[in-house]
Formats: structure tokens, C-alpha cells, sequence
């Protein structure tokens, strides 16, 4: 058969079964892998099927700029929308992203502008933002804004849940994918959910994205947002894309359990993947192992290719340096945690109690920094060190509530988060940080048990 262009060969991307890193699992593990897109990554589907709906709906003429915020595999996809089609892209991306990513879409045509990781969404410097604001300057442009725009779940909708239904001839029982955007889990989810309301489907997410505990709880908790490495998933805000009443549950995996899962499916099954495609082996079989039964059919969506994560994943002193292999140079806040044996409980002051209170609550206690709570979330953090300096100023303060003096909460930080990675994090603006286990409980992690740490490594 003969394509008139390379969009047209997006889409049938094939099942395939998982053998070796599923033993001990019962049921039957699938493996729907994207990377067989031309774009390399399932991003192709939703990109290609923004920029018609836009075409239809007379936003984007002939000659017209595509500008996206990405991390770089729905830029790619639209690149080669772009290319068939003539029209122009420009991409903002997050400083943590591959270079690979940067360097594929620059290959493709592509205008990369990186942005910082580390700022609020809503920050002049963030890639959501300066992608909006490139839009309202350039005349005769797009913002396709995937995060939003429901061509990307409709996309899915329309590909990816018909081809699973067809290719496990109607016969799965659980879907399991990343989620971002949430396209390519809540459209192919809906679509398979309307064949068969009994099908479970399970959302992978990070340690320092909101999804898993919003799920649960119905609360938006900054609190939950902190820096992490793995790509492509997980958010510090809410897309309408994402539709949580077509996911059952979420399962948040970890920077290195990722991508340790990422190498064993290039290395056991030689599905070369990305990051993500890791996470989201990781988190299924930590649900198939519980809850898989014998005639049960799962499959898992894996993303995008390795070639994006050469430099990361693929490096083996990248991965030495990040504590993500055995031998490891650096101990974790898991191992800081862990070495305390479950003597230590997290002591906390409410934003509501007096300022003198709290100050009892460190002296009797022998610290010197405490978080603040309200309604059993992180709203802020007081130390000796602050408050002597402010009741210096004013002895009156004593008596005031906590909240009125308080500083901004500590930060929360994965629990495979590198003694390196904490003490940089640590310092005369962060005199903490806190870790949420896998239980979620929550631990405070100081100066101190760092250096503790890195002594008795």
C-alpha cells in the first residue's frame, strides 16, 4: 500500500504480549506499544486530530503557526502534521525535558523555546504561558493547548479504544495507561467503558503530581506538587481532558521505579521504550499482582520510544548518578526514613494555635522547625529561628495565632529523591522538606539527617 503523506500512517499500532517481566502474574498482560506512530509516540493520534478539527472550524488557515506547549511528543506529532500540511510550529518546553526531544523537533523544523521547570503554572516564564502569549502576538496562529482542547480525548476515543476492543475481540478486562493531558487514557477509557461497563482501568501517576490524591479526596493540595524527573505524566494542574469518572484508580510510581522498569522492558522484552512506558509497566503490575485474576486481560499503553531518553534512562552513569541502580552512590530520603525504624512520628502546630504554643512544641521537643496545619493539609512552617526574630521586633506576638507569622510550607519531595538532590534543596530558605511514603504517611527531613546520612554512608 502507498501513503500520500506520513499522517497517514498514524494509528494500528500493535498488541503485544509481555512474557518475561510478568511472571508470577496470572492473567494475560498486553502490551499496546505507540511507538510504532511515525511520530514515535502516541501523541501522534490527538495531533493530528487537533489540527484537522482546527482546519475544520476555520481556526487555522493556509501558511498559519502551530505553537504548543509540550514535552516534546505531541510537538512532534504536530511537526509532521506540519509538514504534510505547510504550516509553520513553535514549541515551548520545560528545562527538564531530553535534549533528545529538543534536538528531534529542531531536526523536524521545529522553533524550541525552553522554559523553566520549577515556576507556577500561571508564570509569565512557564511554557503554558509564554505558548499563550506567542498565540495572542502571532497573527494567524493556533493554540492547540492539548491539556484542554477535546479533540485529544476525542482522538482516542476514536483510534485507540476501537483497535484495543478489536485486537482483544472485546475480551479485555483492564486498561492501564499514563496520565498527563489525560487523552490517552480518558478517551480510550470512555470508549471502553461504553463496550463494557465492568472494565477496570488504572492511571499511573508521580510522586509530585495531584491526580492520585484529587481521585480520592476531591481536594486540589499544592502541597502534593514538587520537582520531579519523570517525563511526559503527571501534573501540577487539573486539564479537562482529564476525566476522573472514567478512571477507578490511580497507582503513583516513582522516578526510578520507572525508569528501572523502562530498561527491563528494552532489556527482557526488547520493547525499546520510554520513561513513562516504564512508569506505566511499573504501576500495572503493582495492581496485577493483587488484583489479576486467571482469565483477566490487561493492557498497558506504552507511550513513546527510548530514543527519547538516551542521554537519561539509557545512561548508565545518569542513572548512578540519580541513585536509580544498585550500585548507587548517593542514599535517598527513602533510606533516611527507613533508618529510623518507625521511632519518629511528624509533629505539627495548627494554624490556629498561638504563637506560644508552637514555641512550647519545639522546646519540649527539641526542634527547631514545624510544619503548619489546617484541616489536615500543609499550609506553612514555623522555626525558632524566625520567630525569635520577629518577636525581637515585637514581644506581642506571643499571643497571636500561628498563621498570622507563619512562613510558606515546606516543600514535599519524592522518596527516592538523592542525598545530593536534598541538600541542595536544603537551605536557608527551605530548613526542611517533607516526604509522603508509600503509605502516605508523611516524614520531616532536615539538615541534619542529611549530613547524619552522608556520614554514616
Amino acid at each position: 500500500m502507498i501513503y500520500n503523506s506520513i499522517i497517514e500512517t498514524i494509528g494500528n499500532t500493535p498488541m503485544i504480549r509481555l512474557n518475561k517481566v510478568t511472571k508470577g502474574i496470572q492473567g494475560t498482560v498486553l502490551a499496546k506499544v505507540e511507538y510504532f506512530n511515525p511520530g514515535n509516540s502516541t501523541k501522534d493520534r490527538m495531533a493530528i486530530k487537533m489540527v484537522e478539527d482546527a482546519e475544520k472550524a476555520g481556526l487555522l488557515k493556509p501558511g498559519g503557526t502551530i505553537i504548543e506547549g509540550t514535552s516534546g511528543n505531541t510537538g512532534m506529532g504536530l511537526a509532521l502534521a506540519a509538514i504534510a500540511k505547510g504550516y509553520r510550529c513553535i514549541f515551548t518546553m520545560a528545562d527538564k525535558q531530553s535534549q533528545e526531544k529538543i534536538n528531534i523537533l529542531r531536526a523536524v523544523g521545529a522553533e524550541v523555546i525552553v522554559c523553566p521547570t520549577n515556576v507556577e503554572p500561571d508564570d509569565p516564564r512557564s511554557y503554558y504561558s509564554v505558548a499563550r502569549k506567542l498565540n495572542k502576538e502571532i497573527p494567524n496562529s493556533i493554540y492547540p493547548n492539548q491539556y484542554d482542547n477535546p479533540s485529544n480525548a476525542a482522538a482516542h476515543y476514536e483510534t485507540t479504544g476501537p483497535e484495543i476492543w478489536k485486537q482483544t475481540e472485546g475480551k479485555i478486562t483492564h486498561y492501564v495507561a499514563t496520565v498527563g493531558t489525560g487523552g490517552s487514557m480518558c478517551g480510550t477509557a470512555k470508549y471502553l467503558k461504553e463496550q463494557n461497563p465492568a472494565l477496570v482501568t488504572v492511571g499511573i501517576d508521580t510522586y509530585g503530581s495531584v491526580f492520585k490524591k484529587y481521585k480520592e479526596t476531591g481536594i486540589f493540595d499544592e502541597n502534593e506538587i514538587y520537582p520531579y524527573l519523570t517525563e511526559g505524566f503527571g501534573e501540577d494542574i487539573l486539564p479537562k481532558n482529564v476525566n476522573f469518572d472514567v478512571i477507578d484508580t490511580f497507582i503513583k510510581v516513582t522516578d526510578k521505579d520507572g525508569a528501572v522498569a523502562a530498561r527491563r522492558l528494552s532489556r527482557e522484552e526488547g520493547l525499546f521504550v520510554g520513561w513513562s512506558s516504564g512508569s506505566a509497566l511499573h504501576g500495572a503490575l503493582e495492581y496485577a499482582r493483587e488484583h489479576l485474576k486467571k482469565d483477566d486481560i490487561m493492557v498497558i499503553l506504552l507511550p513513546d520510544h527510548g530514543t527519547r531518553y538516551l542521554a537519561k534512562v539509557y545512561n548508565d552513569q545518569w542513572m548512578k548518578d540519580h541513585g536509580f541502580t544498585e550500585a548507587r552512590s548517593f542514599g535517598s530520603a527513602r533510606d533516611i526514613i527507613v533508618a529510623r525504624n518507625g521511632k519518629e512520628n511528624l509533629i505539627t502546630v495548627g494554624k490556629s494555635s498561638r504563637v506560644s504554643e508552637a514555641i512550647t512544641v519545639m522546646n519540649k521537643q527539641g526542634i527547631d522547625q514545624i510544619p503548619v496545619t489546617e484541616n489536615n493539609q500543609f499550609v506553612g512552617s514555623v522555626s525558632a529561628a524566625s520567630l525569635l526574630e520577629k518577636i525581637i521586633q515585637d514581644p506581642q506576638l506571643q499571643s497571636k495565632q500561628v498563621g498570622e507569622v507563619m512562613d510558606k510550607p515546606m516543600l514535599f519531595v519524592a522518596p527516592d529523591s538523592t542525598l545530593d538532590v536534598l541538600s541542595s534543596l536544603l537551605n536557608k530558605d527551605n530548613k526542611a522538606v517533607l516526604v509522603r511514603d508509600d503509605n502516605e504517611k508523611v516524614h520531616i527531613i532536615t539538615q541534619h539527617d542529611v549530613l547524619q546520612a552522608i556520614t554514616n554512608g
